[in-house]
């Protein structure tokens, strides 16, 4: 059984925070929270982000970032990351998390760029992708909860 989702990125102020925000809203009886590889702890949400949720509906305007940690990691049913690297990275850091890190766009066989100090337009691309990516993940997260 599905209870705890980790959402990962680099900085947790840009990809991590506004997925962890959709998921909230798409399955709201499993708990959903995020981090980062580098994370800029502390940091809230960048505020092209925090603009983007909003128009959506969704407010991450109290989120703080913080940093993957072995306990954090440890917690998750399942790890959720942007891009092979980071999958690589998790597995080879936390060898016990292997079998529980996906990419977000697996289905479409897809990495999530990075939008941090990119333009308005490059948010709303990337917003797009980690829609499709949540709403896929929310499909089978809800088929097993």
């Amino acid at each position: 059984m599905i209870r705890r989702v980790l959402v990962v990125c680099i900085g947790n102020i840009c990809r991590s925070p506004m997925a962890e925000g959709l998921f909230r809203q798409a399955v709201p009886e499993v708990q959903f929270s995020s981090a980062g590889m580098s994370a800029l702890v502390g940091h809230g949400a960048d505020p092209i982000a925090v603009q983007i949720m909003a128009g959506v509906g969704v407010d991450i305007s109290a989120h703080r970032a913080r940093m993957l940690t072995d306990a954090i990691a440890r917690d998750a049913d399942i790890i959720l990351v942007m891009d092979d690297l980071q999958k690589q990275q998790i597995s080879m850091q936390y060898p016990y998390a292997r079998g529980k890190v996906f990419k977000l766009g697996e289905a479409a066989m897809q990495d999530i760029p990075d939008p941090y100090r990119q333009d308005p337009e490059v948010f709303r691309t990337v917003f797009s992708l980690i829609e499709n990516g949540v709403n896929e993940w929310a499909k089978r997260i809800n088929s097993i909860v």
